[in-house]
């Protein structure tokens, strides 16, 4: 009984939530990983993009709430999420138009765009900033939870609740969800090989008759969609606020690395090692403890090797160690 109380505690507070936030990780750092695969150069600006996709989801929600509009048990914003998508699509596709074009243009380095990327960081800051304010924004409605923790104990008897929020099994399902479309897209339709070829050899694909500007387009549209999934799912989540998805940027950057930048497959383990190390490492641990070791043995303090609030710290530090032990990370980094 006392093991089962302690893998409730452990499902409750570590498991599940970082399979949540693996997931939200996971497809932040596809994104990163699809514009370094096939535009060659690190978009320090994806987390504002998921910030600017998640305000126009926001906007939107406001605005169908306002109508009247609703999906029952299940959160506004998932009405709203396509309007977002589209959003966030114009705002890439002017933003490449305008900045990031002329640059491919002339060939420059990566790193000429990487400086550039960080401008386009702060532009987007602002902007989302000065149009949604800098503060929190709630904009979840539908059922909360679809287990409470008052149901499972009466259920089973046990002391420990295990309580799941309707947030959380979203996220874990539309994760799986996007992440099986975008792989069959990948690996199954023309465009998405084409991208794959451009990204595998840029000259070849030019001579097979590919087209570049063709390639950039969807892959800004993809990247447009991730980032907005990614930042919805956060948001609803945890709660919006322009300033976290600034911060976002390291945890997924590191997922990205750590699991090989330029690899999907690596975007989406990397996020999961960020999530689990990030949850364990800042997690007090005596509430599961007690309940696995003797009376005598029981844990006085709260057995937390780090506070929570340096759990950015545990992606900085990974990272560190990722770069210079394995610098291509797990699954090697390679194109697309």
């Amino acid at each position: 009984m006392d093991f089962l109380n302690a893998l409730v505690a452990l499902s409750n507070f570590v498991l599940i939530p970082a399979i949540t936030y693996g997931s939200q990780l996971a497809l932040g750092a596809l994104g990163v990983t699809l514009i370094y695969g096939i535009l060659r150069f690190s978009n320090f600006a994806h987390g504002d993009t998921m910030a600017f996709g998640t305000m126009v989801t926001i906007l939107f929600t406001w605005w169908l709430q306002s109508m009247g509009w609703h999906l029952g048990p299940l959160p506004t914003a998932l009405l709203a999420l396509p309007l977002g998508i589209l959003g966030c699509i114009a705002l890439l596709l002017v933003t490449d138009r305008l900045v990031y074009r002329f640059y491919r243009e002339q060939k420059a380095k990566p790193v000429i765009l990487v400086i550039v990327s960080m401008g386009v960081m702060f532009i987007m800051n602002g902007l989302v900033r000065f149009i949604i304010g800098p503060d929190d924004q709630r904009f979840a409605d539908g059922t909360r939870f679809l287990v409470t923790a008052r149901e499972f104990k009466k259920a089973t008897g046990l002391n420990e609740g295990l309580a799941l929020k309707a947030t959380q099994g979203i996220t874990i399902v539309t994760a799986v969800v996007v992440v099986a479309l975008l792989f069959w897209f990948l690996n199954r339709t023309r465009t998405g090989k084409s991208m794959r070829a451009y990204s595998d050899n840029e000259d070849l694909a030019l001579l097979s008759g590919i087209n570049p500007e063709r390639v950039v387009m969807y892959t800004w549209m993809i990247v447009a969609a991730l980032a907005t999934i990614a930042g919805v799912l956060y948001g609803l989540d945890k709660s919006f606020k322009p300033f976290v998805y600034f911060q976002l940027l390291l945890p997924i950057f590191a997922s990205a690395i750590v699991g090989g930048l330029g690899n999907p497959l690596g975007a989406i383990a990397g996020g999961f090692i960020i999530a689990f190390s990030e949850v364990t490492i800042t997690y007090a641990w005596k509430k599961v403890l007690v309940y696995l070791m003797p009376e005598p043995l029981e844990p006085e303090g709260l057995v937390q090797l780090l506070s929570t609030d340096y759990k950015f710290a545990v992606s900085f530090v990974i990272l560190l160690i990722v770069l210079l032990f394995r610098p291509t990370g797990i699954f090697k980094g390679k194109a697309v």
